[in-house]
């Protein structure tokens, strides 16, 4: 493989990992709050919110995210009456899919941190006068998200692979240019270097997960 070889595959795949941050980003920022909302809603005493955030978590960890893209991108129009206006770009449509999907995993996540906090730290709130609203915000909370903060990291670099999934719902990403270039050029190198392009994506993940961890260990 030569050099000028390597930069005319590299650029093109440089610009579909673009879309493949872009979507990592929008997946994160929202997937975490709704896990977060979600986590709530099954720990809610009216059983009926409760019930139907179960249902939700158990069905989209229970089916593959593959399945979920291809049910919003070519499901969705299908739907007799309606389908017409459930039609979605595809970016947006995958959008949907991964923030929806990822924000049933981090409720489990949060749900396992709330779970290991320790029952006397809501008596000692109660004991200094602080509501559910305080006990929540500045006791619970900051200790749940200390203790989910390695699961939500490995879920993180998870998040980061399976943007490669949106090669299956046809939107131009990392892994439809090497593809591409795979099948012009009858040649594997292409595939060896997006794989390194993921390294180097989960690497710097890695690290800024790391980086928070010892931030919190510190305070």
């Amino acid at each position: 493989m030569t050099w000028d070889y390597f930069i005319s595959i590299l650029i093109p795949m440089l610009e579909g990992s673009k879309m493949t941050i872009l979507l990592f980003l929008i997946a994160i920022v929202l997937s975490i709050p709704l896990g977060f909302l979600l986590t709530l809603a099954v720990k809610s005493s009216f059983k009926t919110l409760s019930w139907l955030a179960q249902i939700y978590i158990y069905v989209m960890r229970g089916t593959p995210l593959l399945l979920q893209l291809l049910i919003i991108c070519f499901g969705l129009p299908m739907i007799p009456g309606i389908g017409q206006y459930l039609v979605l770009d595809r970016f947006v449509a995958a959008c949907l899919g991964f923030v929806l999907n990822y924000a049933a995993y981090f409720a489990e996540i949060f749900r396992g941190g709330l779970l290991a906090i320790d029952k006397g730290q809501y008596e000692a709130a109660k004991v200094l006068g602080l509501n559910k609203w305080q006990t929540m915000t500045r006791i619970v909370v900051p200790q749940m998200f200390r203790i989910a903060l390695p699961s939500l990291a490995n879920e993180s670099v998870t998040l980061v692979k399976d943007t490669a999934l949106l090669y299956a719902v046809a939107v131009p990403e990392l892994l439809h240019f090497a593809q591409t270039a795979v099948n012009r050029d009858f040649t594997i190198m292409p595939f060896f270097v997006a794989g390194a392009i993921y390294l180097v994506m989960t690497l710097l993940l890695t690290l800024f997960f790391k980086w928070i961890e010892r931030r919190y260990t510190f305070e």
